[in-house]
C-alpha cells in the first residue's frame, strides 16, 4: 500500500524531506501548505502536487501521513491536531521552544495512539549510526567518556536567533539527543557559554559559543562543544572512549584527496553546511519512519525523545544563567524515577 503524505513548510528543510519522500516508493508525496504562497507554489510545480489548507490537508481522510517542517511555533499545535484527525506525523525538531508544552504534546500523543516520530536525523547518519551499532555490540566495552563536537560554519541572521529559542534549544539539541541515545539521560548538567562570534547575537540575548558537561549517576561523563563559526567549515565530530578501545567518527570531507609532498600533506575541508553533511541520514531517517510505521514497530526517535532533549536544553540554560550544575527531575523529562 502506498502512503499518501501531505507536506507543512515550503522552506529548505522542507524541499529536503520532499526529495527524501520522492525518493522512497512507498510513499507519494500529494499535497503542501506553506504561509509563503510562492515557496508552496514552487515546491508544487517542482512535484507536481497541490498546495492547500492546512485544514483541508488535515480532513482529508486519504492523507495518512503529515509531515511537518514548518516554523517550530507550529509544531506542537500540528502535533496534536494531526494526531487528532487519525494521522501518522513526522515532525522536525524541536516539539516547541516550552518544556511544558512539549509535555503536554507528549500526553496528547500518547492519549491518541497515533505513531509520532521527531526528526532527529543525526541518528541515521550512516558513520554516527555504524559507531553506535559497535558501541551496543560491546566492541570497546563499557563507555566512559563521550565527546561530541558541533561547530557551524557561520553564524545565522540575528532575526532568525531571536525567534530560534537560543543555542541550546536551536543547535545543542541535536547533541544533546545524541548523548542521550548513546549514553541515555544524564542526572546533572554544567553549561557554560559566551558570546565571541557575533556581538549582535549577544545583544539578543543568546550565546554563539558554549560547553557542555552531562554527569551520569555511574561516573560516565559527555560533554559537547558548540560553536556558531567555524571558518573551515562543518565541524561534525564524534569520539566515545570505553574501557576496552574507542570509537570515533570524523568530519566528512568535500573531497577524499589528499596531496602528500615534501613541503606537507593536505587534504579537502569539511562539508560546508548541514545539507550536504546528513542528506544521505535525512532520506535514511524518512525510510526508516515508513518502516515504523509498515511493520507496526516502535518510532526510533519518539515525542519521548524530544521532550529528554528539550529538558536538557532547559537545564543548561538555567545552567548558565544561574553559574551552578543543575539536577535533571522526572519533572523536566515527564518520566518516572
Amino acid at each position: 500500500m502506498t502512503l499518501n503524505v501531505a507536506l507543512f513548510g515550503a522552506g529548505r528543510i522542507g524541499k529536503v524531506h520532499a526529495a527524501s519522500i520522492k525518493s522512497d516508493p512507498r510513499a507519494r508525496l500529494v499535497a503542501v501548505t506553506d504561509v509563503m504562497e510562492e515557496a508552496a507554489q514552487a515546491l508544487a510545480s517542482e512535484h507536481g502536487i497541490t498546495v492547500r489548507s492546512a485544514s483541508e490537508i488535515l480532513e482529508d481522510k486519504s492523507i495518512d501521513i503529515i509531515l511537518i517542517a514548518s516554523s517550530t511555533n507550529t509544531h506542537a499545535d500540528l502535533i496534536e491536531r494531526g494526531v487528532a484527525a487519525g494521522k501518522a506525523v513526522f515532525c522536525e525538531k524541536p516539539i516547541d521552544l516550552d518544556l511544558e508544552r512539549a509535555r503536554r504534546v507528549r500526553t496528547s500523543v500518547a492519549a491518541s495512539g497515533r505513531p509520532v516520530m521527531m526528526g532527529f536525523n543525526r541518528r541515521f547518519d550512516p558513520n554516527f549510526s555504524s559507531l553506535r551499532t559497535a558501541f551496543v555490540a560491546g566492541e570497546i566495552g563499557k563507555g566512559e567518556l563521550l565527546a561530541v563536537t558541533s561547530y557551524d560554519p557561520a553564524p545565522p541572521p540575528v532575526s532568525y536567533v531571536k525567534v530560534s529559542g537560543g543555542l541550546f534549544r536551536d543547535m545543542m539539541i541535536h547533541d544533546f539527543d545524541m548523548c542521550c541515545w548513546l549514553f541515555g539521560l544524564p542526572d546533572k548538567v554544567t553549561a557554560t557559554g559566551s558570546c565571541l562570534v557575533d556581538p549582535e547575537i549577544g545583544a539578543a540575548g543568546d550565546i554563539d559559543t558554549a560547553v557542555v558537561i552531562l554527569h551520569y549517576g555511574d561516573g560516565r561523563i559527555a560533554t559537547i562543544r558548540n560553536s556558531r563559526r567555524a571558518v573551515f567549515g562543518y565541524d561534525q565530530r564524534l569520539e566515545l572512549l570505553g574501557s576496552e578501545g574507542m570509537l570515533s567518527v570524523e568530519n566528512q570531507l568535500e573531497t577524499t584527496v589528499r596531496k602528500s609532498t615534501t613541503a606537507g600533506v593536505q587534504s579537502a575541508k569539511p562539508q560546508l553546511f548541514f545539507l550536504e553533511r546528513y542528506m544521505r541520514a535525512y532520506e535514511t531517517e524518512w525510510a526508516a519512519f515508513v518502516d515504523a510505521l509498515s511493520n507496526d514497530t516502535p518510532m526510533p526517535a519518539t515525542v519521548q525523545d524530544g521532550v529528554n532533549a528539550l529538558a536538557l536544553a532547559e537545564a543548561a540554560n538555567l545552567s548558565l544563567t544561574e553559574g551552578r550544575t543543575v539536577t535533571v527531575t522526572a519533572q523536566m523529562t515527564g518520566q518516572a524515577g
